[in-house]
């Protein structure tokens, strides 16, 4: 059974390629001839398809350089925000910092006044 399906394929095979060379023998055997007028018409088509690729090569172009400038701005524009939210974040951190030394400074000038009180104490006994 096996064989005769690959009998099959092979015979169906065959036949098409006949045919094919039989389509192909028949398109050989046809005579084109070109006139001089087409030729001419045949390149005027060519310079024609020619100048509206390179229209439209250059209209992609344009395309992609417009879109190029946008990305360009639009990535200058993140890169401001990023350093602005950092200024913010670094700005944030200073006021902590900030508010840790004066929490510091109130309690060294606390310590500075009771020293200079026992100081006072001090010279008074003292004289």
């Amino acid at each position: 059974m096996r064989g005769r399906e690959r009998r099959r394929i092979l015979v169906g095979l065959a036949v098409a390629m006949v045919f094919g060379f039989a389509v192909y023998l028949r398109l050989w055997t046809i005579d084109y001839t070109i006139s001089s007028n087409e030729a001419e018409l045949i390149r005027r088509e060519f310079e024609i398809a020619n100048r509206e690729a390179i229209d439209e090569s250059a209209e992609w172009r344009l395309r992609y350089d417009m879109e190029a400038e946008t990305a360009k701005k639009c990535a200058n524009e993140l890169e401001e925000v990023k350093g602005s939210i950092g200024k913010v974040e670094a700005s944030t951190d200073f006021s902590r910092k900030l508010e840790v030394l004066e929490k510091e400074n109130e309690a060294l000038q606390k310590q500075v006044e009771t020293l200079k009180q026992e100081l006072e104490s001090v010279k008074l006994k003292c004289l």
